[in-house]
């Protein structure tokens, strides 16, 4: 019978398993987090070296229109994923400061604890999942 390896996330790191009768943001629990987050942001940083580098790289003048516009087109894309991450790692900068000022891992709206589980799955989550399901819904209804 195969040995049982510990389950880990897609991130990589170990789920975090309060001992009994640990207070919730603990500094131990804040740890853990800041962990995740700094490795989150470390990925996100090297993603945008690579996109830097592959755009140098590949960056030509081609004669033919239809090359220079699917060039184009591929560093657009490449640009608005950027975008997305840069705006990804002012968030997780936010979070951070939020651990550092002790008031991490409570939602923002009612102010009870989102969970670890919940956070573990998205590290900068500021609301519970009750709160977040009504704040969608509301959304939905004033976006129509």
């Amino acid at each position: 019978m195969p040995t049982q390896e510990k389950q880990q996330s897609i991130s990589g790191f170990e789920p975090y398993v309060p001992s009994k009768g640990e207070e919730y943001m603990g500094e131990p629990m804040r740890k853990h987090f800041t962990k995740i987050l700094q490795k989150w942001k470390q990925d996100l940083m090297q993603e945008v070296d690579r996109t830097v580098d592959h755009m140098k790289d590949e960056a030509a003048n081609f004669p033919d229109p239809a090359d220079r516009a699917s060039q184009e087109e591929e560093f657009s894309l490449e640009l608005r994923a950027r975008d997305r991450e840069r705006k990804l790692i002012k968030k997780i900068d936010k979070t951070l400061q939020l651990i550092e000022d002790e008031d991490y891992g409570w939602c923002e709206s009612c102010g009870v604890e989102i969970g670890i589980k919940r956070l573990e799955a998205r590290p900068t989550a500021d609301m519970c999942v009750d709160c977040k399901t009504l704040a969608e819904i509301k959304e939905k209804q004033v976006g129509k």
